[in-house]
Formats: C-alpha cells, sequence, structure tokens
C-alpha cells in the first residue's frame, strides 16, 4: 500500500472511531449528567471535528507534484496540525469552564451508572490501540498530520482515566470528584495542544533536524572517496521534510565530467536519507583555498567517529 492511501485510510479510521465515542459519551451523559463523561464527549466531538479537516488536508497533502506545486503538496501538513491544535485547545478552554463553574457554585450533583464506566473504560482502550496504530503510521509515512492525531489519541487515554476516577468518586459518595476530573480532563487536551504546536511550529520556520540526521548527513558527504573536505553544510525543515546544502571540496585537477560524478553520488548518498527532500552540492577546487574551517561539520563528523 502507498503511503498516500497509509495516510489517507488513518485518518478516515481516525474519524470513524471518534464519532463513535462521541456518539456513546453524549448518550451517557444525557442519561447520568456526569460531567466527566460530558467532557469527554466535547472531547471526541472536538476530535471528530478536526478529523474531518485532517482527512481533508490529508488529501492534499497527498496530491502528486504540479506545475504550480513542483515540490508537492507535504508542506500543507503543518498547517492541518495547526489546526488540529486549535481545535484541541478549544475543547479544553470549554471543559475547564464548565468544570470550574460547578465547583464554584457548589452544585455537582450527579447520577451515574455502570454505563458511564463501561463508556469510559472502552473509550480508553480504544483510544491506546488507535495511538499506537497511527503513531506507527506517522512515523512511517513521515506524516506531522497522523502524529499530531496519534498525540491526541494517546492523551485521550490519560483524560478517560482520569474522568473514570470522577465518575467512580461520584459513585461511592464523592460528587466533587466529578468536576476535579473534568478540570484534569481539560488540563490534558490542553497539554495535547501545547505538544502538537510545539513539534510543527520548527516545521514552519525552518529549524535545523535533530543532530543525529545531521551527523549522518556529514558522515556520508565525507564517506566519498574523493571528498577532501565539506563546509556550510545547511540543513532545515521545509515542511516536514528536510533540504540539505553543503560545500565539498574535491582535487582541482578532476574533470567536468569527473566533478559532476562526485557531486551526484554524493547527492545520491545524502538523498537516500528518507527524511530528506531535495540535497544542493557546490564542489571546490581544493587548490583555490576556499576551504575554510566548519567547527559545526568538525564536531558532527567526530560524533559519528566516537558513536
Amino acid at each position: 500500500m502507498s503511503d498516500a492511501k497509509t495516510m489517507r485510510r488513518m485518518g478516515a479510521l481516525v474519524l470513524a472511531v471518534n464519532l463513535a465515542l462521541a456518539a456513546g459519551k453524549t448518550v451517557v451523559y444525557l442519561d447520568g449528567g456526569s460531567l466527566a463523561v460530558g467532557g469527554e464527549a466535547v472531547n471526541s466531538f472536538a476530535d471528530a471535528a478536526y478529523s474531518v479537516f485532517v482527512l481533508v488536508g490529508l488529501y492534499y497533502t497527498t496530491q502528486p507534484p504540479d506545475f504550480e506545486h513542483p515540490h508537492g503538496h507535504e508542506r500543507i501538513e503543518p498547517f492541518v496540525a495547526l489546526f488540529v491544535a486549535t481545535g484541541v485547545f478549544a475543547a479544553g478552554g470549554a471543559i475547564l469552564y464548565q468544570a470550574g463553574t460547578t465547583l464554584l457554585s457548589g452544585d455537582a450533583t450527579v447520577t451515574t451508572g455502570f454505563a458511564a464506566v463501561g463508556i469510559l473504560a472502552v473509550s480508553g482502550v480504544t483510544k491506546y490501540a488507535l495511538y499506537r496504530l497511527v503513531y506507527a503510521r506517522g512515523e512511517s509515512t513521515n506524516s506531522p498530520a497522523l502524529k499530531a492525531a496519534a498525540l491526541d489519541n494517546r492523551n485521550d487515554v490519560l483524560t478517560a482515566g482520569a474522568a473514570l476516577v470522577g465518575v467512580v468518586g461520584a459513585r461511592a459518595g464523592f460528587p466533587l470528584l466529578d468536576p476535579i476530573a473534568a478540570s484534569v480532563v481539560a488540563v490534558a487536551v490542553c497539554y495535547t495542544g501545547v505538544e502538537i504546536v510545539r513539534d510543527n511550529v520548527g516545521y514552519l520556520v525552518g529549524s535545523a533536524p535533530p543532530e543525529e540526521l545531521r551527523v549522518e548527513i556529514v558522515d556520508r558527504a565525507l564517506a566519498h572517496p574523493d571528498v577532501e573536505g565539506a563546509h556550510d553544510v545547511v540543513a532545515h525543515y521545509v515542511g516536514p521534510e528536510v533540504d540539505v546544502s553543503l560545500h565539498i571540496e574535491v582535487e582541482g585537477d578532476r574533470t567536468l565530467f569527473e566533478a559532476h560524478d562526485i557531486e551526484t553520488e554524493v547527492m545520491d548518498a545524502i538523498r537516500e536519507l528518507p527524511e530528506v527532500d531535495d540535497v544542493f552540492v557546490h564542489v571546490d577546487p581544493k587548490e583555490l583555498g576556499e576551504w575554510k574551517a566548519d567547527a559545526d561539520v568538525d564536531r558532527l563528523a567526530r560524533r559519528h567517529r566516537e558513536d
């Protein structure tokens, strides 16, 4: 199955699961009035709403390159993930407001049955399975949108657990535990939004990739037998993918054909890295003295040798 189909199917699966859980939690909330269950219902409806956007976004990001987008459409994905974060913050704020109002009023009368316990237990188990599946697919396809959806599912496991504590506490005669649990749910939901923003802003502002990847880029450049050195190595995110530019030093008596072959071989070696999209290699004749010490390259090369 292609990455595009995998991403779309994961988006559809997340939407279907969120809709089913939202419906089940709403029925239980209307029957018993638990704020913790109600907060979970709001959370699931928010999840379903952003899942629609994610699904549409994944459709566009998996379209092949065209004349107006020669590098493809993957750069849309960080924006999709940030939209997810917006929905997550809105849901967390709504839950926190309702729980806070109830705590201040002191009116926390809740009637909960075994249905509330059951729906929250089912939600926790389902969300954990969904988190593992979607995050694995997000890793294999390098999809920020799928990873964002997976992180939300992971935190939904925690919120379901907190809500379950509130429901059980209310049944045991401690009704204030219900809005307290709803407050914990709200904080966890908002933290999910923070994680999503933190993970995706770097894609939009052109941050450097992790040092492990930069070590591998430098090593692949210096591994070529005809490369005497490297400098001005720049790697940065363009959307979820990495663009690389670097200068390599070769013997000046190489023919143009030989220099071209060296450049191509270095470029191909770096481009084999799954995170890398484009590679730009500039060949410098060593004898011209354009080489300059590059402390970052030396440090990365030294770290690779030590590893």
